[in-house]
This record gives structure tokens, C-alpha cells and sequence, in this order.
């Protein structure tokens, strides 16, 4: 949607500020009570959802222009989320924060006020199909010696897509994966170099055209596999694939992150966890798994003003709180392992605290990166727990910096991690 559309919405913020913090219910503690990492590294309310809605209501009424300056405070936001539940959560959800910021970069990218990095961003994806600038043949590199089908030219019911960070920058995580279904008798394949981009990338800088390419060429491309389940091990991708891409075109196959289908596995007796793996652990709920991998319904409707003052939608628009994403899978998944103590987060699920690398910023503002993924590991030493877990090779590289830089001495694992040596009760090797 246009950022014209948003007019009305851009007036309807209230200026609240509540947008910065948990909703006040869920506050377990003031330390951990933010919500929004740009406004706790910047201090300046610009960098806020509510600052970000004013920014765009300016730009609407003329009273700014597009400046490099701008764009810089547009961009520093890893479009994670947490504004737009915290300002539903409290007032219902007349207002759309994050769809607003959304398409304030696509007016960027329109005229041409993207920050640098952002801009080659974009080029690698069109040039290599990936944001990493690496050569196709390259992406299956990390399959070698594994005799997994090549769906290229052969047949199989599951269809496991990589990705491009667990692909290029951690194959470890694709081994790992790909030995759990091995080991639990899937019928997969995967697409070695002809696998595409998600373009998760591309959305999230505002390039709208772009990632519609890719969606509807991936759509093809799943489609003519005949695959009945589609799984990854990536958050983004997930996230991409479930909220965006079904209404780019139909989608003959069910959607799964590796959390739901390891969940699946282990009810059908697939996969056993009997090997103790004595740990007290903690879970991150990466964004792109959680709140953002809610389904987003398109509405086309009007707005209408009942008893002078109430705003409703007709028909009845579908609001997301960010309560539908998944959150369940990997908490009954870490609980079934033996010995592993689990231990929970003050933020968690649907206002989980951003790792920060998301929405290009990782790329273009790694000082930001770096202050929220600080934040988040200090939240899990408060825990008292030994490891934190995640499910989003972006947060494993992000959060895996931030122990390194901080010398830290909690331990990170990816989750399929701890699934596969647990696993090794009943006698798996490999990963």
C-alpha cells in the first residue's frame, strides 16, 4: 500500500510514546521494560515508531523533504515489530505502525533516499540472487557428502530450503538440519544453485518489486516440484514464504519452519530425544519467527465513524497482534529434552526483544546491531541460564558477535543443534 494511504493513520497517532515500551501488563522489570532498540541507542524520538509516523505524516503534508539524513533515520530500524504490538496492544489496532514504516521505505526506495549500503544491497540480490555477493554454485557447497536429492531432477515430498545465511555463512546449521531429517527418515531434497533469495532482504529495504520477482518465480518453481511441505531452518525466509508470499500467487504446499516440522516428527515417533543433555538454557524468539511470521491478511475496505467517535472497519479488518507466530514448537521441543532445564526471558514471544540485525541494519548500522544484541544477551545472563537458543541463523551471527565482543561466556546454539546431539541417544551420527 502507498504511503498516501496512510495519511489518516499518521494523524491518528497520539503521540504516546507507548510504542517504546512493553505494554505496562507484561513489564516484569524496568530494566527490561523497552521494547525498541533504535529509540534505547539513539535517545531521540525520531527513531521511534511514533517519531517514524510523524516523519511520514511531514513528508505527506510537504513540510520535510527527503534527505540523506532522513533516510538514515528511517533505515535505523530493523523493522522487527515490537512498536506496532505494543501500540495494537493498547489501543486496539487502528493504527498500523509497522505496514506505515514499511511503506515509508518503499517511498525511499522511490526516490531514491536509501542509505548506501542499502542500495548495494539491492544490486547483489538482482546480480548473485543472494545479499552475500556469493557465486551460485556455491550455495550447495555445504551438502557435499551427504546424498541428498537434487530436486532439480528428482522427486521427493519435502522440499528443504536453506536459505541464503545458513547456505553462505552457516552451513554447520544446513548439516545439522539435514542430518535430523535424514536420520528420521524424511523424503527431502533441496535445490543445491538453483535455489532463489526469499528476498526477505529486498522487502524489508522497500524494494516491493523486487521481492515480488523472486516470490512469484519461487512460487513457480515450489509449485512444479509438487512437493507437499516446504521447510527451513530460516526465520526470514519462514516469515517471508507465510506473511508475503500467498497473496503473490497460489501456493500448492503447506509451510513449515524446522521447529513445527521437528514438533511434527516427534508426535509421529520420528525423531526420539533420549540422550540427557544437561543444560540450563534460555530461548530467543527471533522476530521473523515470531510476531512477524503472523499471517497478513490484505484488506481492502473503508473506515467509518459510529456514535460520533468509534472507528471500525467494514468489513471487519484482521488485526495482528503478533499473537500467531511460532512460539509454542521450540519451547515443547527444548522441554522434551533430557536433563536440559529451561528457563524463560522477561521479553518473550510477542514481545520478544529484537537481536537486531534484521531490516538491514546488521549490514548498513552495525553499531546498532551490536547495542540490541548486547541488550538481549545481558537479558539472558539474568537468567542464570548457561546457554541461550535460537531458531534464525541472522540472530545466531548477530547474538554470536555480541558474546564474542563482550566476552561472554553464556553459550549460543541454534536449536537443531541440541536436537540432533540429544538424538544421539539412539545411536545418530553426522551434522
Amino acid at each position: 500500500m502507498s504511503l498516501e494511504k496512510y495519511h489518516v493513520q499518521t494523524l491518528r497517532c497520539n503521540r504516546c510514546s507507548l510504542c517504546k515500551w512493553v505494554p505496562q501488563p507484561k513489564i516484569a522489570s524496568w530494566r527490561f521494560a523497552a521494547a525498541c532498540p533504535s529509540i534505547q541507542k539513539y535517545n531521540f524520538h525520531a527513531y521511534s515508531g511514533g517519531g517514524r509516523i510523524i516523519i511520514a505524516c511531514a513528508l505527506l503534508e510537504n513540510k520535510i523533504d527527503y534527505t540523506d539524513e532522513l533516510a538514515r533515520i528511517v533505515y535505523t530500524c530493523s523493522m522487527c515489530g515490537a512498536c506496532d504490538v505494543s501500540c495494537k496492544m493498547n489501543y486496539g489496532g487502528n493504527l498500523e505502525p509497522l505496514e506505515i514504516m514499511h511503506a515509508l521505505r518503499v517511498k525511499c526506495v522511490e526516490k531514491g533516499r536509501i542509505p548506501p549500503r542499502h542500495k548495494t544491497l539491492l544490486e547483489d540480490i538482482r546480480e548473485y540472487d543472494n545479499p552475500y555477493k556469493e557465486p551460485r554454485k556455491k550455495r550447495e557447497e555445504w551438502a557435499e557428502g551427504m546424498s541428498i536429492k537434487d530436486l532439480s531432477h528428482e522427486k521427493a515430498e519435502v522440499l528443504y530450503y536453506v536459505g541464503c545465511t545458513s547456505a553462505y555463512r552457516l552451513p554447520g546449521l544446513a548439516r545439522t538440519t539435514a542430518t535430523i531429517l535424514q536420520n528420521a527418515g524424511v523424503d527431502f531434497g533441496i535445490l543445491g544453485k538453483e535455489e532463489l533469495c526469499c528476498a526477505s532482504t529486498a522487502y524489508k529495504i522497500g524494494d516491493e518489486a523486487l521481492m515480488e520477482e523472486y516470490a512469484k518465480d519461487n512460487i513457480e518453481k515450489f509449485n512444479s516440484l509438487g512437493v507437499k511441505q516446504v521447510v527451513t531452518s530460516c526465520s526470514g525466509c519462514y516469515h517471508m514464504f507465510k506473511s508475503y508470499y500467498p497473496p503473490i500467487g497460489k501456493m500448492n504446499f503447506d509451510v513449515l519452519h524446522i521447529t513445527e516440522y521437528i514438533e511434527r516428527l516427534m508426535k509421529e515417533g520420528k525423531i526420539k530425544l533420549s540422550k540427557r543433555v544437561p543444560i540450563k538454557a534460555t530461548y530467543h524468539d527471533p522476530c521473523h519467527l515470531g510476531r512477524l511470521a503472523e499471517p497478513h491478511v490484505p484488506w481492502n475496505g473503508v473506515e467509518k465513524k459510529v456514535m460520533g467517535q468509534l472507528i471500525i472497519t467494514d468489513p471487519p479488518k484482521e488485526v495482528r497482534f503478533g499473537v500467531k507466530g511460532v512460539y509454542d514448537p521450540p519451547r515443547n521441543i527444548l522441554r522434551s529434552i533430557p536433563g536440559l532445564e529451561f528457563v524463560e526471558m522477561e521479553r518473550i514471544r510477542e514481545y520478544s526483544w529484537c537481536c537486531g540485525s534484521g531490516g538491514g541494519v546488521k549490514a548498513a548500522f552495525p553499531e546498532l546491531a551490536s547495542f540490541a544484541a548486547a541488550e538481549r544477551i545481558e537479558e539472558a545472563n539474568a537468567t542464570g541460564a548457561e546457554a541461550l537458543v535460537t531458531a534464525c541463523p541472522f540472530c545466531e551471527i548477530n547474538l554470536g558477535d555480541a558474546i564474542r565482543e563482550g566476552k561472554v561466556k553464556i553459550k549460543l546454539y541454534d536449536i537443531v543443534e541440541l536436537v540432533l546431539e540429544a538424538m544421539r541417544g539412539e545411536g545418530v551420527e553426522g551434522g
